[in-house]
């Protein structure tokens, strides 16, 4: 039978900020455990948190990324439950005032081969504290608990049920990750679990006028396990409805070995999480000139860059969206625009070249070996014919492999074009004479011939002279011979 898929997401997305929530510990990934947190971070008695206005506005700049409303006013809460990675017993977030609300995203996938677009409602933006990590040791049969990333500040966004299938899913996903990047409050590293997704689906008969019984999957950390979870989970629940029986309502993890979602824990009622304002944290309060002057904050955005991109630079599209979705290959290309402002020739090289060498993992683009300006160097070379095109991606491979600067390259591999006209000149007259009998078919009217005097000239005139030149010369030469 045809089901109807009904998904809602929640982004944990940890904020890039130099300090935890409510104290001045390290928020940067990793270091040795336990070495990043304090009693501050544990909330042992006698101690009081002190928020973080960076984390408040960096939470409010997603808001405005997102399309969302600001809150003028908003309350922080203490959530409570117990569990070994939450050292408080609660953990400080935001429930009736979140700072966020209503906002709007605009997605585009592919489905079966058709382009489609969609609106993905925001429901909130609330900031909240992360756990720690717990760390599990089968050998042993104990865990550990690691409390550096505890009281990371991170802002959860949650959708409204509008997304329909794992394509959706994965291209709102994407989206989020792309404007947060942007926006510059969220590296969206998810393999460092700086950006985690929790996926709620159901599935309801076409018909139906109630939505199914829901199952939370949770901490999925790519976009890939994203949509393989939720392929598997519409598969699940439809092959229990088709027998007659009942989908459960539970929390479920993503074998990703597998390929298959497990129950985790039952979740017959609501959780409740005796919800209350915290007492030792303030209330928070904008004017409409703090909000207007955190948004006068908001960098360009990959939609506007992709615009400026087509309508000024005149890129296509596609080359366009190659840039501008990865932030920092749009960073480095911008980099290189400033050092020679030849969008078209820079675009070349960096969806050409270096595209190609980074897709078979020759190069990373985050531990490149050359500068922004020495690509930009090397292009504007090649368009000023100090090199040839080829000799331009023979140095940039050189580049790819040792580094170095264009200029150096060329001139140690004696790839540098100097036009030496006296030196073309000795050249052309010197294969002419050699060739005499296929100088004598080019003036009979074979034309295929020129060919191979031009062949001839190009071995010994290699950077010497451009190929343009070397053609220009040669013509003259045998029509007035």
């Amino acid at each position: 039978m045809n089901y109807v898929p009904v998904i809602g997401l929640e982004i944990h997305a940890e904020l890039l900020t130099k300090s935890k929530l409510f104290c001045s510990c390290a928020a940067e990934f990793g270091g040795e455990r336990n070495s990043r947190c304090c009693p501050g971070c544990a909330a042992m008695p006698g101690t009081l948190p002190v928020m973080n206005r960076a984390a408040v506005e960096y939470a409010v700049l997603a808001g405005f990324a997102l399309d969302c409303s600001i809150n003028k006013f908003s309350v922080f809460d203490r959530k409570n439950y117990f569990y070994p990675d939450l050292p408080k017993a609660y953990q400080n977030s935001q429930l009736a005032l979140p700072l966020c609300i209503n906002g709007l995203v605009a997605i585009e996938y592919e489905s079966d081969g058709v382009k489609k677009s969609k609106d993905i409602r925001i429901n909130r933006i609330h900031l909240e504290e992360d756990a720690g990590k717990l760390i599990h040791d089968d050998l042993n049969g104990v865990s550990l608990a690691d409390y550096n990333r505890g009281a990371i500040p991170l802002i959860e966004i949650v959708t409204e049920p509008d997304i329909g299938s794992a394509e959706e899913a994965k291209a709102f996903v994407e989206k989020i990750i792309l404007t947060l990047q942007y926006a510059g409050v969220c590296d969206c590293k998810m393999e460092q679990g700086s950006l985690r997704c929790d996926v709620n689906i159901s599935i309801m008969k076409p018909t139906d006028t109630k939505l199914g019984t829901r199952a939370e999957i949770k901490n999925l950390n790519s976009i890939k396990s994203i949509g393989r979870a939720i392929e598997h989970e519409i598969y699940r629940q439809s092959k229990l409805l088709d027998a007659g029986k009942r989908v459960v309502q539970e929390t479920r993890r993503f074998d990703d070995n597998k390929g298959e979602t497990k129950s985790m824990r039952s979740k017959e009622n609501l959780d409740d999480y005796r919800y209350f304002p915290d007492p030792d944290i303030l209330q928070v309060n904008f004017t409409d000139e703090d909000l207007a002057e955190i948004k006068s904050r908001l960098p360009e955005m990959p939609y506007a860059r992709l615009d400026r991109y087509i309508n000024k630079f005149g890129l296509s599209e596609v080359e366009a969206k190659i840039i501008v979705n990865q932030k920092r290959l749009s960073d480095f290309y911008e980099d290189a625009l400033r050092a020679y402002h030849n969008p078209k020739s820079v675009c070349n090289f960096i969806t050409g070249e270096l595209m190609r060498r980074i897709n078979l993992g020759e190069i990373n683009l985050e531990k490149l070996p050359f500068t922004a300006s020495a690509l930009a160097k090397l292009a504007e070379m090649a368009d000023n014919e100090a090199v040839s095109k080829n000799d331009a991606k023979a140095i940039f491979r050189i580049m790819s492999d040792e580094g170095g600067a264009p200029e150096e390259i060329a001139k140690a591999k004696g790839l540098l074009i100097t036009n030496d006209t006296g030196k073309v000149a000795e050249v052309i007259e010197r294969v002419i004479a050699d060739n005499e009998k296929a100088v004598l078919q080019y003036q009979g009217g074979d034309m295929k011939v020129f060919g191979f005097l031009m062949g001839q000239c190009s071995k010994e005139l290699k950077g010497v002279c451009t190929p343009k030149v070397i053609k220009e010369e040669l013509e003259k030469k045998l029509k007035g011979a």
